[in-house]
């Protein structure tokens, strides 16, 4: 890895799992690779800028009503979300040999976009919209195009992450160096069915609610089809707690201060881009 990083001015670290098996691949990858990809860089002559693209699920969800800023105190509470928080952690270890900058995207989507894929395609085929929770909460967005812009900028003028220097003593309420990614639109999961419902073409779309324990016993029985399988799936308990949660809103506003950045289009025009990508690639 060393010689891979050699000469680089950026690294952009946005390898990683968001489904696994155990929780240990999850930490193994998440955690520990990210670990490795920055004491790599630490070892470079002249360290490169790493921008490591994190998760919103590493600072956790927010109380129902609020939006999560960068200044609020991580409270991962999937483990996936705490496999992203260890690589945070681990970036910040080597801030002082490394300039860093980790952004926290929200759900991404936009071409080749495979995770979102499946509620594109149920709404399109079927005009079905699956709902595992009778209360989902709202929800942060980004296209892809968007988030590469930021993590474009975020290298280029970003503020970076200090494992010694508190955020009071920068100026700033919020710690330097982390960012979210997302639009200010907070769509609930029902919101979003009704908005890909038009975005196809679709009149009427059926928002199946599951009451509970129906989504945990589904989630469930997944999981031991997939250890069977030894196939990871998307589907899983840990996700389940991510889907009941209160709220996953999250602040762009610091990416809008420090890096001037702002989506292209709305989520509206997005969504209507990813469905005519789709279309065109005959995925839908």
């Amino acid at each position: 890895m060393e010689a891979a990083l050699s000469g680089c001015d950026v690294v952009y670290h946005a390898a990683g799992l968001t489904t696994a098996l155990r929780v240990s691949d999850l930490m193994q990858v998440n955690g520990m690779g990210t670990w490795h990809v920055t004491r790599a860089c630490s070892r470079q002559p002249e360290p490169p800028t790493l921008v490591l693209i994190s998760s919103l699920a590493a600072a956790g969800p927010t109380v129902s009503g609020g939006i999560r800023t960068e200044a609020d105190r991580p409270a991962p509470m999937s483990n996936y979300g705490r496999s992203k928080r260890a690589g945070e952690l681990a970036a910040e270890a080597w801030a002082e040999r490394v300039p860093t900058t980790i952004v926290r995207p929200g759900i991404v989507f936009g071409p080749w976009g495979r995770e979102m894929y499946p509620v594109f395609h149920s709404i399109d085929r079927f005009g079905v919209h699956v709902i595992p929770t009778f209360a989902p909460p709202p929800l942060s967005l980004i296209h892809a195009d968007d988030l590469s812009e930021l993590l474009v900028r975020a290298a280029e003028r970003g503020r970076r992450i200090s494992n010694s220097e508190p955020a009071a003593a920068t100026g700033l309420a919020r710690p330097p160096g982390y960012y979210f990614a997302s639009v200010p639109e907070y769509p609930s999961y029902t919101d979003l069915g009704r908005l890909i419902g038009r975005m196809v073409g679709r009149r009427h779309v059926l928002l199946l609610h599951l009451a509970d324990p129906l989504p945990w016993l589904v989630a469930g029985m997944v999981e031991v089809v997939s250890k069977l399988r030894r196939r990871a799936e998307s589907v899983s308990v840990d996700k389940m707690r991510e889907v009941h949660a209160s709220s996953w809103a999250s602040s762009p506003v610091a990416a809008e201060e420090d890096l001037g950045f702002l989506p292209a289009a709305s989520l509206d025009e997005r969504m209507r881009q990813t469905v005519a990508w789709y279309r065109q690639r005959r995925w839908l």
